[in-house]
């Protein structure tokens, strides 16, 4: 059964990580890269982020806990086991899914590549430290 206090931890893990990836990091890349100028950020900030970040957290959830699923899956069937198959698992799913998903937004939407290495590489380091802390913990 996964641990659901292990869920939640890295669920807020991941709002954490993103952000400082998009704030102190490379939140001024990234800004740039979207295309923003200050009037756009003005009614951004105005808008408030409560909501975003509510729903930002609810999804972090479930992919936490979803991300549990597999590694305790994988974990009790004995494929991969402890740190090293967190960090496999995390990877794989990094790769079939979101690296190949998000590229979309550079082939349909147009935007830049550094744009999409910069998302793909938060997505990364969040699903490998997310994956080898439910390896653990689970």
């Amino acid at each position: 059964m996964v641990n659901y206090l292990a869920v939640i931890v890295v669920a807020i893990l991941n709002m954490v990580i993103g952000f400082l990836w998009y704030g102190p990091l490379f939140g001024k890349q990234w800004i740039r890269l979207m295309g923003f100028d200050a009037k756009k950020m003005k009614d951004m900030k105005n808008k408030g982020m409560t909501t975003p970040m509510i729903f930002g957290f609810i999804s972090s959830l479930i992919m936490a806990y979803v991300l549990g699923l597999f590694v305790e899956g994988l974990n009790t069937s004995g494929i991969l086991s402890g740190v090293i198959g967190g960090v496999i698992i995390s990877f794989l799913i990094w790769l079939g899914f979101v690296a190949t998903i998000m590229l979309g937004t550079v082939l349909w939407e147009g935007k830049p590549i550094k744009l999409y290495i910069l998302n793909i590489l938060y997505w990364l380091i969040s699903l490998l430290i997310m994956g080898m802390i439910l390896s653990v913990w689970i």
